[in-house]
């Protein structure tokens, strides 16, 4: 199968476009926003991962098509405008993994490598997400004894996302490939899921 890249979407539409076209999600809200993460491209259910709002709507998506697993894959909206570009490499044998806004590879947003707490053995997982433009750093933790559950936190510790496997409205757990990701207010949602997508690829999920 022919692989599909994502379309550069430009910036400027007329009122017509605009009234006719879907709802364009916004990356940062001053409120808790609720999304459901399945870890399925809506391209014939095949790798990838598709999130939902509250409305249901689909407002972020990766497409895979017919790599189980790739070492770049491409975060977009629902229009399939690219937000972020997440790529995995080897660094002295040791995976890591970097994120660029839109197709700038040689400009990384962030890095998310392995903390030492999980190199020395230490139950669970936690990487440390380092960014380009700071000092600032937050870490990509499993929550404890779940393995498909995880959270991420600032460098003060305080928890900007959080991720469960989800339950329907009568109480079943729903598989492991999908679950409910909480982000707290003022936070790139964007930015959020190419952490999410960075979770898909540690897990083998896309």
């Amino acid at each position: 199968m022919a692989k599909v890249h994502p379309l550069i979407i430009p910036n400027t539409t007329n009122s017509d476009d605009a009234s006719s076209s879907c709802t364009i999600h916004t990356d940062t809200t001053s409120k808790r926003e609720t999304f459901t993460i399945w870890m399925k491209s809506l391209v014939m259910q095949g790798k990838g991962c598709t999130a939902f709002d509250e409305n249901g709507e689909v407002v972020y998506r990766i497409d895979n098509y017919d790599n189980k697993h790739s070492n770049e894959v491409y975060l977009m909206d629902l229009r399939g405008k690219l937000l972020f570009t997440v790529c995995e490499k080897k660094i002295c044998g040791f995976p890591s993994w970097k994120g660029c806004k839109n197709y700038g590879a040689n400009k990384p947003f962030f890095q998310v490598r392995k903390s030492w707490r999980s190199l020395l053995g230490k139950k669970g997982f936690s990487y440390k997400v380092t960014m380009r433009s700071d000092s600032s750093f937050y870490r990509l933790e499993g929550l404890s004894g779940k393995s498909s559950e995880f959270r991420i936190t600032d460098g003060n510790g305080g928890v900007v996302a959080e991720a469960k496997r989800k339950q329907s409205s009568s109480g079943v757990v729903l598989g492991d490939d999908v679950f409910t990701l909480v982000v707290e207010p003022h936070v790139d949602h964007s930015f959020i899921m190419a952490l999410v997508t960075v979770y898909g690829l540690i897990r083998h999920q896309i």
